[in-house]
């Protein structure tokens, strides 16, 4: 198994930073720093970064951790995030099961572990809170994914938050490189790899296990909100 941590974007809607927001440090440890700890101990060695904003300063990170993980630089970064995943094109066509992980997002160990140590080949992990405008959806109807979206286009009886991290068995994967590449063709650079990831799972909703994580420690960041969130209500629990 090989992880992608996808660190290329930048943080328009944080103020104050202009970093990549992987190295947005909590506790003295950049979320980088976790994401790389945490899957080292799950016993997972190939670990590839997309860098692109800033692709220097993941580097000199990776440097001072004396990590062994490979830069693979997204030289579109200010465009759509499918080309942050399609830049692994070759990694995601290898016939080996693949982790995609956001990188901007503080959790605690046991939500990953869920992930990786799944009984299904592919899966995602979902929070059933109550969910805002912003959060990509995970939505079910009759207990089966009906859509993935921020803004849901199916009919559906419950839905939850997208952590934002995903396992993909080998066929999974070449499909996701396939409809990314298909994607990005048909609708420009712009498109965000959620779009591509929607068609995937909805073409076969049963092929997806769904990890709940409700009730364990985690936020994205996006907003400054989060920052202050993740530093008060998360950081003291991991």
């Amino acid at each position: 198994m090989a992880a992608i941590i996808l660190a290329a974007g930048i943080g328009r809607r944080l103020h104050g930073w202009e970093g990549p927001k992987g190295l947005i440090q909590f506790g003295g440890k950049t979320l980088l720093a976790r994401h790389l700890q945490t899957l080292r101990e799950l016993g997972i060695t190939d670990i590839f970064v997309t860098a692109g904003h800033q692709a220097e300063a993941i580097r000199a990170e990776l440097q001072t951790l004396d990590d062994q993980a490979t830069v693979v630089v997204n030289e579109r970064f200010s465009l759509g995030s499918a080309i942050s995943v399609l830049v692994h094109e070759s990694l995601l066509r290898s016939g080996r099961p693949i982790v995609l992980m956001d990188a901007d997002v503080l959790y605690a160990e046991d939500i990953l572990t869920r992930l990786i140590q799944s009984a299904h080949e592919s899966a995602l992990l979902v929070d059933m809170h109550e969910v805002d405008d912003e959060a990509v959806k995970v939505c079910f109807k009759a207990g089966q994914i009906v859509d993935f979206e921020k803004r849901p286009e199916h009919a559906y009886e419950t839905c939850g938050e997208s952590v934002g991290f995903f396992k993909f068995s080998p066929a999974a994967a070449a499909a996701l490189a396939d409809l990314c590449e298909r994607h990005i063709a048909e609708h420009g650079p712009k498109i965000e790899y959620e779009a591509p990831l929607r068609e995937l799972i909805l073409e076969n909703p049963a092929q997806f296990g769904v990890e709940v994580v409700t009730g364990l420690p985690w936020v994205e960041i996006d907003f400054d909100h989060d920052v202050i969130r993740a530093r008060e209500q998360v950081l003291p629990h991991l």
